[in-house]
């Protein structure tokens, strides 16, 4: 059986890119309360119909954007984190990969501001869960098991940490853009002092 893709197919998951295109850049301008459906369609020179046909309501558009959003983020981590010599490295350059994607104001918007709204606190928190508790439990294994950190809980680390680059993420989101390098740095800055905490030394990155 044939692979290739038919043109009506083709067509089918290109406008459903276009929705999700523009449904980011309308959900990161204007939040996802005044984002109505037809102002999207209306953006790609679509029908109503057509975003129904992709997407049951707004917020299952809404969802596919943070997923998609959320899913890049997490690449780009992962590939940097790979891509350093040592877990140590690895790990803070995990760190500034995520606290500079907290200041993408597009990302930052949605996945920290609206998405709580868009999706209900709860399914946003296991959302963030499945997206950012695997990596983050992920290096501190590695951390621990090269010897750069001590043996600690691994599953009680990975919330701590966790439950700090969420605070970062929101701090940064609801924070004057004046403030928000400062307070990047901050963030930081503490996480490496509990990582090297963990270390039982004073040296570090």
């Amino acid at each position: 059986m044939s692979a290739t893709k038919s043109r009506r197919e083709q067509y089918s998951e290109a406008t459903r890119a276009a929705l999700i295109d523009a449904a980011t850049r309308r959900f990161a301008t204007f939040g996802f309360a005044a984002t109505a459906l037809e102002d999207i369609a209306t953006d790609i020179d679509a029908t109503r119909g057509a975003v129904y046909h992709h997407f049951s309501n707004k917020r299952a558009l809404f969802k596919a954007v943070h997923e998609e959003l959320e899913s890049a983020a997490v690449a780009r981590v992962t590939e940097i984190a790979a891509a350093a010599a040592d877990p140590w490295t690895g790990a803070l350059d995990a760190l500034d990969a995520f606290l500079d994607q907290c200041l993408d104001p597009v990302y930052s918007r949605i996945v920290w501001r609206e998405a709580p709204v868009a999706l209900g606190w709860q399914e946003w928190h296991r959302a963030e869960e499945t997206y950012a508790y695997g990596i983050i439990h992920k290096l501190l294994t590695a951390l621990v098991a090269s010897g750069h950190i001590e043996p600690v809980p691994l599953d009680t680390a990975t919330r701590i940490t966790f439950s700090m680059l969420g605070s970062a993420g929101t701090t940064l989101a609801e924070s004057p853009a004046k403030d928000q390098q400062r307070l990047r740095d901050e963030y930081a800055d503490m996480v490496r002092r509990m990582l090297r905490g963990l270390s039982g030394t004073s040296s570090g990155g």
